[in-house]
């Protein structure tokens, strides 16, 4: 490395670190205090230690003192309380109590911390089980509403592998002293990328005053589990129920046994089930004299066989109803994830859970939302406790175009009302749920998180309003740098229309898509879209999403502000297939990739060149997975429109890809629709092998002449790095000028503070080369 590209890396990475060292807020939780008008509030918040290569868990707590809703206050403990090697902090339902779980090598603790000291600690071995999940999808910890029990979700204990000694296979009474090595055994199918060399995700339940740990029986050996909650207290005192999601290991015509990845894969079959708890204490006299346990204590019901696909079940505060959240059309069509809907059954108050055929389908799936209503749901993550007072109103967090907003809706009508304000585009998200007040963040792609507690306001209309105020929190922002970097930098959401509309394709595919525009605006009151450009002096960067069916929202984003501030106009595009615009436009693209989402990407180019806001001759792209396949296709179908490129982890080969990721499902299904779901299977067909050839990056290869740089993730399992390989390789042989760069112990998505912050330096001193 010359010393000229020395100097670019310290002036890069320098400006990065002012982005790195902003903390964030991960999750917050909302507790009643002893006085009626204060709440006590805990947050876990986050920092990148680079050095230390992970990221950092601290816990700040607050209490939030309303005198009314114009005179909010909220004291804050005097500082952060790292939660060191902490996997996850689950407060009690009253706050009175906080479980703080941590994974080790050769054992899992569960601390409970009361007001002032540690209460419990309950070590347990790996041989009753392994790590407890923690990664947000098969994570499941429940507080029990007597705050005795909890059940949660780890690692099935590890299976008897043959031991060999000197003599062969050792025999239970030889010698313990006798050296000896573990072999292998048969290999255990684990659940893809980011679970790699994890165990079955079961169900567990500890009781805190015993300091015992009991796995829960009767739970089909094909069934992997997550999500668990406890039931509402029913009036038979003989039963205490757990409910979760149950997702059967067994697919296709072939009844195969299979794990294929898991990782925002919401096209897996999966289902709600309920089981009794193992932990069953009564007293004569509260039993009326019925000494005797049920039968069926190990009995496990599924409760939605008529569903595909259930997933995020929460109880009705006052027990009356089970919701969940389903994506059927994921299963049916084989799109990664869709429009979701959310349902409703009936609990039984009284005896067990049975099958329940009639569930209601609170919000059904939007197929084409007219210009401006609600599009449907897209929901990430449900809170434990999404209930406003009244018991019936839900609040949860989904993408609406390009935006995230906060929903609150009436579970027994389903009336939807969008709560966040409708006059700004950036984008909210639920913390916590505070009697019927809501803690959120908001955010735009330059604008950090900032924390907002809602009000609402006797509505006299039919949309509820809410008053939104500020929450001072000095250390969650921009250093003075970054804000006088950032500060002329404005965003606004255009809306492209569909270039060469056609009568075969539905209405919603044929609607506008939406991309976000991040440009330097020197004059405040001129909206983006007007604002022309000065001698077309700044680079444009096109950013393209993975998935597809993904999203780009206006929500903070760090290697978007830093971007930014470089100097850089930004194109970030929502093409069809995205999420947030309607069912029909997300199913229009399956079949169609490597064409529509590329024409669509072309489009929202032409669109802003012609309105003068960039310079078309000075255009980046950047793209991860899908994204990446919309990179390397761009620079190939369009060799003579992009100065340069970068990729991370990038499908640039189908056909490669299809015998080597942990979803080749998804091969078939974007290749060729819905007929992929029939037609899938591991041995790729002659005439399969070469039409997903033709529709792969690499197709066009001797046609590229963009600078192109590569990212791998070293062990990725949804986009194996070969990919990658094979196609930069491919360019070197082309004359294109390549740098790869391999990320030791990698996967596909979530790199390591060292990892993502060396790619973003490398990616602006790569693009700042081809600019000058």
């Amino acid at each position: 490395m010359d010393v000229s590209s020395l100097d670019e890396y310290a002036s890069e990475a320098e400006l990065l670190q002012e982005f790195t060292k902003m903390p964030s807020i991960e999750k917050a939780w909302v507790f009643p205090s002893e006085s009626g008008n204060s709440s006590k509030a805990m947050f876990s918040l986050g920092q990148i230690d680079l050095l230390e290569d992970r990221k950092r868990t601290f816990v700040l707590s607050s209490l939030i003192l309303k005198k009314n809703k114009d005179a909010l206050n909220i004291e804050w403990s005097p500082f952060p309380v790292e939660m060191l090697s902490a996997s996850a902090i689950v407060p009690s339902p009253s706050g009175s109590k906080l479980l703080v779980v941590r994974n080790k090598d050769k054992t899992s603790t569960l601390e409970i911390w009361g007001p002032s000291k540690l209460e419990k600690e309950i070590t347990i071995p790996h041989s009753v089980h392994g790590s407890v999940y923690a990664d947000g999808w098969f994570e499941g910890i429940s507080w029990h509403h007597d705050e005795n029990l909890i059940a949660y979700i780890a690692e099935e204990p590890p299976k008897c592998k043959p031991i060999f000694d000197r003599l062969g296979c050792k025999k239970e009474d030889s010698s313990e002293k006798d050296p000896v090595w573990k072999g292998q055994g048969e290999l255990e199918e684990d659940w893809g990328e980011t679970y790699t060399g994890k165990r079955k995700a079961s169900l567990f339940v500890v009781n805190i005053g015993r300091g015992e740990v009991q796995q829960v029986e009767g739970i089909d050996e094909t069934l992997s589990v997550g999500q668990v909650v406890w039931a509402p207290p029913s009036s038979d005192v003989l039963r205490e129920y757990l409910v979760f999601v149950g997702w059967p290991e067994i697919i296709g015509p072939q009844k195969i046994r299979r794990r294929l990845g898991m990782k925002v894969c919401y096209n897996r079959p999966c289902a709600l089930y309920s089981v009794m708890s193992p932990f069953r204490e009564f007293s004569i006299d509260k039993l009326n004299d019925k000494a005797q346990e049920p039968q069926d204590c190990n009995l496990v019901v599924c409760l939605t066989p008529s569903f595909a696909n259930a997933y995020f079940p929460r109880f009705s505060p006052d027990g009356k109803f089970l919701l969940f959240m389903s994506a059927e059309s994921a299963v049916d069509t084989g799109a990664h994830s869709v429009t979701q809907s959310l349902n409703r059954m009936m609990w039984p108050s009284h005896g067990k859970p049975h099958p329940i055929h009639e569930i209601v389908d609170v919000v059904p799936i939007v197929m084409c939302p007219e210009d401006g209503l609600f599009p449907g749901l897209y929901c990430a993550n449900l809170l434990y406790h999404p209930w406003l007072s009244d018991g019936f109103t839900l609040v949860m967090s989904s993408v609406w175009g390009s935006t995230q907003v906060i929903l609150a809706i009436n579970t027994l009508s389903g009336r939807i009302s969008r709560i966040s304000p409708t006059d700004s585009n950036f984008s909210w998200n639920v913390l916590a749920i505070d009697g019927d007040n809501i803690l959120a963040i908001s955010s735009s792609p330059v604008d950090p998180p900032q924390i907002k507690y809602g009000y609402p306001i006797p509505p006299n209309s039919k949309e509820a309003s809410w008053d939104w105020q500020d929450v001072s929190l000095p250390f969650i922002g921009h250093s003075e740098k970054l804000r006088s970097l950032l500060s002329s930098v404005n965003f606004s959401i255009l809306k492209i229309p569909v270039n060469n509309s056609s009568k075969n394709l539905p209405r919603g595919a044929n609607r506008p898509f939406e991309s976000i525009f991040v440009s330097v605006n020197k004059s405040q009151t001129e909206p983006v879209e007007d604002h022309k450009m000065d001698g077309g002096c700044n680079p444009l960067i096109v950013l393209i999403h993975g998935g597809p069916h993904s999203v780009s929202m206006t929500n903070y984003s760090k290697s978007a502000a830093f971007f930014a501030s470089l100097g850089y106009y930004l194109l970030i595009i929502n093409y069809r297939g995205s999420l947030g615009f309607g069912e029909e436009a997300l199913q229009s693209l399956p079949g169609k990739i490597g064409s529509q989402d590329v024409n669509d990407i072309l489009t929202a180019m032409d669109y802003v060149i012609a309105k003068g806001l960039v310079n078309g001759s000075k255009v980046a792209a950047y793209g991860s997975s899908h994204g990446g396949f919309l990179t390397t296709h761009l620079i190939g179908q369009a060799a003579d429109r992009f100065v340069v490129a970068a990729v991370r982890n990038p499908v640039c080969n189908l056909a490669l890809m299809a015998g080597t990721t942990d979803i080749p499902d998804w091969c078939y299904a974007l290749a060729l629709g819905k007929e992929g779901n029939m037609v899938f299977s591991e041995a790729l067909s002659p005439h399969h092998q070469d039409l997903f050839y033709e529709m792969s990056p690499i197709f066009h290869v001797s046609k590229v002449k963009t600078p192109t740089l590569f990212l791998l993730g070293e062990i990725d399992r949804r986009v194996p790095p070969s990919n990658g390989l094979q196609y930069a390789r491919a360019l070197k042989e082309e004359g294109v000028d390549v740098k790869i760069m391999l990320f030791p112990g990698e996967g596909h998505v979530n790199f390591r503070p060292q990892s993502e912050f060396e790619s973003l330096v490398n990616i602006a001193v790569w693009f700042k080369k081809y600019f000058n």
